[in-house]
């Protein structure tokens, strides 16, 4: 069994930075020790968004802009960009409904904790409309935001499968996307592999840093060693000083970890070439 290790972040993803809200600062170092890396990661995000469209600081937030952010989420244009999780615009026209939800439930928990302080003395996201009902069950309301029932996740057909395969060029693309493919691996459980994760001989990979923190051993199919081994030997910069398994192969970042925005451009990439509309990292880690 490997030795128990603790990985709160892979090297090539970036720490969260300062938001630039002394209040909203305070609330991610405080979820930062009570969450993974990535929630913390997410949250910033969901707040860059809310506070974009909003324009003021969380303690002049109302309920006000909070109904003007979903009817902005829903119909007008706001472009986010936040190098800590991609490097592209985030078009926020039109986003589901579930995604303008979860980005309330995200902004009503630091306002929560924020009043808890004495720092905000109201918060400004409402969980529903109250009713004439409401007012003898106060938990009861209109909500503010009604998403469709969950939907089974779209998968990729063999046929895409085999395409999306064919277009890839490297052999460090076509391990992770193996790995991703055949194992399950969520995008982060590929980047954050390391040399000694890899157990050949047992046909498995150990994942260290896996969604909750959780780890665990990886059944993984011999094609995936196959393309791991060509790229290990033809391909990894032999000078790198790093364990991680997958690195940039051109310059000027040449040797180092592979980024998630990196993965997401090999993806993209070779999406385009075989004509496929939809392979994402998450379509690829879903099993059929």
């Amino acid at each position: 069994m490997p030795k128990l290790v603790s990985r709160l972040i892979p090297s090539a993803e970036p720490r969260p930075e300062p938001f630039g809200d002394p209040l909203l600062d305070a609330y991610l170092e405080f979820l930062s020790g009570r969450c993974r890396p990535n929630t913390v990661l997410a949250a910033r995000f969901d707040l860059k968004v809310f506070f974009t469209v909003v324009a003021n600081p969380v303690k002049a937030a109302t309920a006000t802009d909070v109904l003007g952010f979903v009817t902005a989420q829903r119909s007008s244009a706001a472009h986010v960009r936040d190098p800590l999780l991609t490097s592209v615009e985030v078009d926020t026209v039109g986003v589901s409904l579930r995604i303008v939800r979860c980005r309330l439930s995200t902004n009503r928990w630091p306002v929560r904790v924020l009043t808890a302080r004495g720092e905000v003395p109201t918060n400004p996201v409402p969980r529903g409309l109250p009713t004439r009902r409401a007012r003898h069950r106060p938990t009861q309301g209109l909500p503010l935001v009604t998403a469709p029932r969950p939907t089974l996740p779209r998968i990729l057909t063999p046929a895409e499968v085999d395409a999306l395969t064919a277009a890839l060029r490297t052999h460090r693309d076509r391990a992770m996307v193996a790995a991703m493919l055949l194992g399950g691996l969520r995008r982060c459980e590929v980047l954050g592999q390391r040399l000694e994760d890899v157990r050949a001989a047992e046909r498995r990979l150990f994942i260290a840093e896996g969604k909750g923190g959780h780890q665990r051993f990886v059944p993984i199919s011999s094609r995936f060693f196959e393309h791991l081994a060509a790229y290990l030997e033809q391909e990894r910069p032999a000078d790198a000083d790093t364990d991680a398994v997958f690195l940039v192969l051109k310059r000027p970042r040449r040797g180092q970890p592979l980024s998630a925005y990196g993965l997401d451009e090999v993806l993209d990439g070779a999406r385009a070439r075989a004509r496929l509309v939809h392979a994402s990292c998450h379509q690829c880690a879903t099993p059929a």
